[in-house]
């Protein structure tokens, strides 16, 4: 059995089909890990929903900003924005099955010794705090209380953990930290004005994985969400969003051996693991 972690598609559908075909991936044994962010600015939405959740048990896939947006506008009726190409899901006869499907999604995933969230973890939380507070987004989103849920889900504070926080503010963090996170303070607090590659300019909070004594540092974590950060393998993290959605490629990793391949590209062996 292979599984191979693949990043943000987008509805980058034909981009999919051919990465799948190259991995030669027979769903009847091998299982593809799917890094969030499914839907939307891409041209086939609708297709790539469909085809994930066909997969079954074959797939697994965690929620990512643009999937929860899919799910605000449905049913919370937030607006649309000019990029977003959501319309023919909101319009398909499947549409109820589809987004249903959507809203039972994980918001994290932890596997054979990895952890596939969206953007990331929080520089407080270790594994078994991480699965807990994504456990509590999940069953509201799951519960008969959803469209309530996500009308309240938007917002960039608190923009730091504390265990005070109750009710709609610990939601909304977790949410942010696990969807949309990219940059921190040193002291882990969130950052959303910035959404460039680390480094330029020098004076930017940190990458989130960066934060020093970060609680989950010895864990291995897959995500996505940051294409201008394209493929990242370093402080015992993969970065596998290398945006397709803007004319470059989709990228799978193969867990087992750490093996990539790219859409457009050759597939190649990672000799060293995050962090060696």
């Amino acid at each position: 059995m292979a599984i191979y972690a693949i990043g943000d598609i987008q509805g980058c559908y034909d981009d999919l089909l051919r990465l799948v075909d190259k991995l030669n991936f027979d769903p009847t044994c091998d299982q593809l890990w799917f890094t969030g962010d499914l839907v939307n600015r891409g041209p086939k939405s609708l297709e790539t929903l469909r085809y994930v959740k066909g997969l079954g048990d074959s797939a697994v896939a965690v929620l990512g900003n643009h999937d929860l947006h899919l799910l605000a506008i449905a049913y919370k009726k937030q607006k649309t924005r000019k990029k977003d190409s959501l319309q023919q899901i909101l319009l398909a006869p499947d549409r109820e099955e589809l987004l249903t499907w959507l809203r039972h999604q994980p918001l994290l995933h932890y596997q054979h010794n990895f952890c596939m969230v969206h953007a990331g973890l929080p520089a407080q939380w270790e594994l078994k705090q991480a699965q807990k507070m994504a456990r509590k987004v999940e069953k509201l989103l799951q519960g008969p209380d959803y469209a309530n849920f996500l009308k309240k889900m938007y917002g960039n504070h608190p923009n730091i953990w504390s265990d005070d926080l109750k009710g709609t503010k610990r939601a909304r963090f977790i949410v942010n930290c696990l969807t949309r996170m990219r940059y921190c303070t040193a002291k882990g607090k969130l950052d959303f004005h910035h959404h460039g590659k680390p480094g330029s300019p020098p004076d930017k909070p940190i990458p989130w994985f960066e934060v020093p004594d970060r609680k989950s540092a010895s864990l291995t974590i897959i995500f996505g969400h940051w294409s201008t950060l394209g493929f990242y393998a370093g402080n015992n993290c993969y970065g596998l969003d290398t945006g397709c959605l803007w004319g470059r490629q989709l990228t799978a990793l193969r867990l087992d051996d750490r093996s990539m391949a790219r859409t457009g590209i050759d597939s190649s062996i990672l000799t060293n693991k995050p962090g060696e």
